[in-house]
């Protein structure tokens, strides 16, 4: 457990690193995260669509 803690808390540094630094590039972090979020969903949604062209599933895939 105290590797977990150990990890969050330098989790927690780098989160706060970023903030700090999106505040001196003048970044609204809030919206930087939406629009990946949106940008994740609309990739995903692609891949989503492909998937089902191949007449398959997730499940089914393999990496290779």
């Amino acid at each position: 457990m105290q590797n977990q803690e150990k990890m969050e808390d330098e989790f927690g540094d780098i989160l706060f690193s970023l903030i700090n630094f999106s505040r001196l590039a003048k970044i609204n972090p809030e919206d930087a995260l939406e629009k990946t979020n949106l940008k994740f969903i609309r990739r995903f949604n692609y891949l989503e669509q492909k998937v089902k062209g191949m007449g398959t599933n997730y499940v089914n895939l393999t990496v290779r």
